[in-house]
Parts: C-alpha cells; sequence; structure tokens
C-alpha cells in the first residue's frame, strides 16, 4: 500500500516538474545520497547537501544510469551509475550523442563532504571529465546549438553554487589576514578543476563560435562566474581569473557589461562591505583590459578610474589588493599624464590618519606617480601634496618619515621639487628643521639633513628666510604657551583663595 502511495505522488509530482519547468519536454531529475539542495542555478540559491538536481534531456538509460531507487526513509541512492564507453571506441558520427551524454552524465554533484560515499560514481565522474576536456581541446567540429546548451548546462551545475564564506567580522587588521591560514578550501575541488579547465578549453576553442555561443554564455552567466570571484579558495579565484579574461577576448559584444559588471562588485566592496576575496584577480584581470585602452582614453575610462580604481585605497585591507591596484593606475597616468592631478588628489582625500603601515603604501604608490608626472600637472596639485609630506616627514614612525624622505632620492622627483622650490620649501622647511633637531631615528635624522642641504646649496636666501621665520614662529609659539601656564597658574591660585575663603567663612543659616 504504501509503495503504491509513493508512486502515485512521485508520478505527479515529475509530471507537475516536467510541465513547469519545460513545457512538457521529457527531464528526470536525480539526487544522489539524499539531502535538500535547491537546484535553483537562476538565483545560486542552493542549500547544503550531497548532490543538487538538474534536468536530463534524455532517457536514463541514455546517459549513463539506470534510475533512482526511494528507500523507506527517503534517501536516494543510485542502482547504477555506469561509466560511457570511452571516444576512441565509438565511430565518428556517434561522437557528438556520446559527448552529450557523458555532459549530461557529469550534471551529477556528489557530497564531497562525507569523503566516504558514493566513492565509485566519483570516480566515474572523475573520469569522464578528464574524457571531456580532452574531447574539447581536440575537436575539430563546430560546436552546434544543442551541444553549447548542454555544456552550459554541465558548467552551471557543477560551478554555480552558494560559496558559505566563514562567518568573520573583520579579518584584516593593518592589511595582514589574521585567517590566512584557515582559508575555506572546497573538498569538492578534484571535480571542480577538472570543470574549471573544460570551461578553459571550451573559451579558448577555434571550434566555439562566439556569435552562437552568447546566446548561452549570456549576462546571466557571466554575472554568476562573477560572484564565484569571492570564494575563499585561491585555486579556484585563478582559474576564474584564466577563463574571464578569455571570455572578455572572445565575447566582444560583453566587454563594457563585464565592465560595468566589475565596477559594481567594487562599488559593494567599497562602500558597503569591505569584505571581498577576489579584489586582486579582477584587478588584474583589469591591468590586461586598462592596457589595451585606446589613446586618447574615452571619458568612460577616466570615470571608471575617479569613481572606482582609486575609492580602492579607502578599504583597510589595501595590503591585500594594493600591487595590482596600483598597476591599473599607473597605466591610466602613462596612457595620459594630465590624470597624474586626479590621481595624486585622490590618495590625498583618502590619506590614511592613524594606519602607519598603509601610510607606507601610500607613499610608495606616490612615488610611481610623480615619476610619470609632468611639471604642468605637477604645479596644480604640489601645495596639498607637500602638506601632506610635510606631516608625514614629523611622523614619529620612522618607515613613514624614512619612506617620505626617500622621494628626494629619485632624479625625476627632485627635478620637479627644485623647479618648484620656492613654493615648496616654506611649506616643508619647518618639518625638516624639526627632525634635523630632534628626531629619535638616526636614519630620518640624515635624511633630513641631507634633504635640507640640497634646498641650502640651491637657494640660501631662501634657505635663511625660511630658517628665520622659523625661528620667529617658534618664539611666538613659546610666548603663547608661556601665557597659557600662567594663566592656568592664576586660575589654580584664585580656585585655591576661593576655596580656603569659603571654608574660613561659615554660612549664615537662611531663614
Amino acid at each position: 500500500m504504501l509503495k503504491q502511495i509513493l508512486s502515485k505522488l512521485s508520478r505527479k509530482s515529475s509530471k507537475t516538474v516536467d510541465s513547469r519547468e519545460h513545457g512538457g519536454n521529457h527531464a528526470t531529475y536525480f539526487s544522489v545520497s539524499g539531502g535538500s539542495r535547491s537546484s535553483d542555478l537562476g538565483t545560486g540559491k542552493l542549500e547544503n547537501s550531497s548532490v543538487s538536481s538538474f534536468p536530463v534531456h534524455n532517457s536514463t538509460a541514455d546517459v549513463g544510469w539506470k534510475g533512482a531507487k526511494l528507500k523507506p526513509n527517503g534517501n536516494h541512492m543510485f542502482s547504477a551509475y555506469e561509466a560511457l564507453p570511452a571516444f576512441k571506441d565509438v565511430p565518428a558520427s556517434e561522437k557528438q550523442n556520446l559527448f552529450i551524454k557523458k555532459l549530461n552524465l557529469c550534471c551529477v554533484v556528489f557530497d564531497f563532504i562525507d569523503p566516504t560515499k558514493n566513492l565509485k560514481e566519483k570516480e566515474i565522474k572523475r573520469q569522464t571529465l578528464l574524457e571531456l576536456v580532452e574531447y574539447v581541446t581536440y575537436v575539430n567540429v563546430k560546436f552546434s546549438d544543442a551541444v553549447l546548451q548542454e555544456i552550459v548546462k554541465m558548467i552551471s551545475a557543477n560551478l554555480f553554487r552558494s560559496l558559505n564564506p566563514q562567518p568573520h567580522e573583520n579579518t584584516f587588521v593593518d592589511g595582514f589576514d589574521l585567517e590566512e591560514e584557515e582559508l575555506s578550501m572546497d573538498p569538492a575541488w578534484p571535480h571542480l578543476q577538472t570543470v574549471y579547465e573544460f570551461l578553459l578549453r571550451f573559451v579558448a576553442s577555434p571550434e566555439t563560435d562566439a556569435k552562437l555561443a552568447k546566446r548561452f554564455v549570456d549576462q546571466s552567466f557571466i554575472i554568476k562566474l562573477l560572484d564565484l570571484f569571492d570564494s575563499e579558495d585561491p585555486r579556484e579565484r585563478e582559474y576564474l581569473k584564466t577563463i574571464l579574461h578569455r571570455i572578455y577576448g572572445k565575447f566582444m559584444v560583453y566587454r563594457p557589461f563585464i565592465r560595468r559588471a566589475i565596477n559594481n562588485i567594487f562599488f559593494q566592496f567599497i562602500f558597503e562591505t569591505e569584505k571581498h576575496n577576489g579584489i586582486a584577480e579582477l584587478l588584474e584581470i583589469l591591468s590586461s583590459i586598462i592596457n589595451g585602452f585606446a589613446v586618447p582614453l574615452k571619458e568612460e575610462h577616466k570615470v571608471f578610474l575617479v569613481r572606482a580604481l582609486i575609492p580602492l585605497h579607502k578599504p583597510k585591507c589595501l595590503a591585500m589588493y594594493h600591487q595590482p591596484l596600483s598597476y591599473c593606475i599607473m597605466q591610466f597616468v602613462e596612457k595620459d599624464c594630465k590624470l597624474a592631478d586626479a590621481v595624486i588628489r585622490g590618495l590625498l582625500k583618502y590619506w590614511p590618519i592613524t594606519n602607519s603601515s598603509k601610510e607606507v603604501m601610500f607613499l610608495t604608490e606616490l612615488e610611481e606617480v610623480l615619476e610619470a608626472t609632468q611639471p604642468p600637472e605637477f604645479h596644480c596639485c604640489m601645495v596639498p601634496l607637500f602638506h601632506q609630506l610635510a606631516h608625514c616627514l614629523n611622523s614619529l614612525h620612522f618607515q613613514v618619515a624614512e619612506r617620505a624622505l626617500s622621494l628626494w632620492n629619485n632624479d625625476h622627483i627632485k627635478n620637479l621639487i627644485i623647479e618648484s622650490h620656492k613654493v615648496i620649501l616654506p611649506i616643508i622647511f619647518p618639518a625638516l628643521e624639526k627632525n634635523a633637531r630632534n628626531h629619535w631615528n638616526q636614519a630620518v635624522h640624515s635624511l633630513s639633513l641631507n634633504a635640507g642641504k640640497i634646498f641650502f646649496d640651491l637657494d640660501p636666501e631662501l634657505f635663511k628666510e625660511c630658517l628665520l621665520k622659523f625661528q620667529e614662529d617658534e618664539s611666538k609659539e613659546n610666548e603663547i604657551e608661556m601665557r597659557r601656564e600662567t594663566t592656568w597658574k592664576r586660575l589654580e591660585e584664585l580656585a585655591g583663595k576661593k576655596a580656603s575663603g569659603s571654608e574660613a567663612v561659615p554660612h549664615e543659616p537662611k531663614c
């Protein structure tokens, strides 16, 4: 009786799914080893379980397994998950059909959390994936619409999943990852790696026609691929970086869309979460993209620099992606030297106040930008720039002061400073003089003396004027400090007299 009820329910549910999802087309859904993992790939909302369910548009006998048995407790198990024949064992006319069958076979996703489950089936799938990689590498026939659809379905089934990041509030302190040794490595990587390799070979294959494939490798597919960049597994991010770069190169119609999508990821990271694992990889892709920008730069590219790249200096975890970010910005400056003023002002806008290690990174990047800056742009920003550098020179953190003073060792920057020394020296002279007198670090002390000597040899009169002004300002500050101390002493004396007077004269009680 129970078996009859279950069989009726199974037939009804399969018909409902069939009609709703595929408009009457025959499709069979399989689930392995139990669990309640959703198959809603459109939203990417997948629950944790052993295997997800995906439609297979062939009979179960055609795709290499013979069906699933339903146990009384509701768990599923395969009665047979059989390997299909090798490509070399079938005639050329049957290879495409066999390719589709193997793709359908690989749509089943296994549970890797428990390494003891479905060992035989996992090995069959792994070998089948390797055969697919070899086939797509050496195939010499254009992929048809039907094949492209099955390829994208198999890739989506295996790759597009919820990442389930580890819960943590703030893993970055002064640019160092506190959980670097606790990164989540996906246990399903043995299969994922082969699927990524398949996708890479598929995109790079000359038999993949971009005009046909764009119907299936659509904007939704690219968005889901970009979502995977937040994976904590660096191996996965490395594959994604290479694949997205190949897609950008092959599917020219999607280039503006990919740039906008990356832009949106940056905005969310900068202004909302400040948490994302793949910012460095996305910037590495962008560095290659920016390198291909035509000169003169389009206005939208300049806007991208100002609104997305420069604000990436704001998050605390800048150290995790500073190198590729700096390289991207430098490419903009090299393509259009007039952007140097905007970049320098942007750095000043996001200049760290209490983070010394981040300040050293800013100074390093600033030196690279100044090295590519021409005098007209330098004149536009030198006043606010050297006001900030004066603060850096007086920093109690010796690395900040030393890195700021090392700018004078760069010949191009030194020439820019010499050309505008009449404006620059009055701004930074007080900082140099204070360091030369009493900075605690010997290296900073020596570098300050050397920088001062450059200015003295260049313009002794201006140097003496700045020294006199510094001494006058110093004496005025001392006078103000003395007055302040005198005022406080008087207030203390008056307060003491008032207190003693109130104790000596008793208050008469009020009537």
